[in-house]
């Protein structure tokens, strides 16, 4: 229950979290949680430190098809929508405000677009809080500039999460390399954010041999896939033409928000 009624946002960003997952899935609602806060629910490293860190905002992936749903939904819990976002953004998102708080919440419909388009449909039947283990890292590593929190958060989830071939609290490698496996520009992605992962992840005070062999054994399962016609023809052409979009914000904020207002 949270401090201040069950219709207004809890000052607590993490308590809101549970309260808005909570009554979504009340309400047949399929809203998961990602970004860090999605990480944070699947890890307990990233409740402690050093891998613990403060969380701004609330980003969620739902499905447009529950669009106007989603929209009552929020407004009934306390939050202001972004008119002017919404109108021009709200095939593919959705803004919200927590005004008393000054915390925005983030939707992406369908599909999580950054610097590649992943799309989440099939993946917001399950009944977890958040994103898979799977889903979170592919969201983390299709940034072509990782920042600091990115590592952070993959550490976690490379540490609390063996690779199989299944989704609950596994990273599912069956899933990842098959979805690389149709898309060369994902994977090259991934394949230079490993590169760089291997280098940081030594930097950290951490067991790295655990998260190093995880993201070996996650690669050997990439690698071992067979690519489609579309993936070896992309594949020639190479870096020589860019595979990734670009983030139309000047300063990406926790996954990449446009921000309205001062935060």
């Amino acid at each position: 229950m949270t401090q201040m009624g069950h219709n207004s946002p809890h000052v607590d960003i993490i308590e809101e979290a549970r309260r808005l997952t909570t009554a979504a899935q009340r309400d047949s609602i399929a809203l998961k949680l990602v970004g860090g806060l999605g990480i944070y629910f699947h890890s307990p490293t990233a409740r402690e430190a050093p891998l613990r860190r403060p969380y701004r905002d609330l980003d969620f992936v739902t499905l447009s098809s529950t669009r106007a749903m989603v929209h009552a939904f929020f407004e009934r819990l306390g939050y202001v929508p972004d008119t002017p976002f919404n109108t021009l953004q709200g095939l593919h998102r959705l803004h919200f405000l927590d005004e008393e708080h000054h915390r925005e919440v983030d939707l992406f419909l369908d599909q999580f677009r950054m610097c590649h388009t992943l799309d989440l449909r099939a993946r917001l039947n399950l009944s977890e809080d958040a994103l898979t283990p799977a889903d979170l890292l592919l969201t983390k590593l299709q940034i072509v500039e990782l920042n600091i929190k990115d590592l952070t958060d993959v550490a976690a989830l490379l540490l609390d999460h063996p690779v199989g071939d299944g989704d609950g609290e596994v990273i599912n490698a069956t899933y990842i390399a098959a979805l690389l496996a149709r898309d060369w520009g994902l994977y090259r992605t991934l394949q230079l954010n490993v590169e760089r992962l291997q280098s940081a992840l030594t930097q950290l005070s951490l067991p790295v041999d655990l998260a190093l062999s995880r993201l070996h054994a996650l690669w050997q399962a990439v690698e071992a896939h067979p690519k489609s016609s579309a993936w070896r023809l992309r594949a020639r052409i190479g870096d020589r033409l860019r595979w990734y979009d670009l983030p139309e914000e000047e300063e990406r904020g926790e996954i990449g928000r446009p921000r309205t207002r001062d935060p």
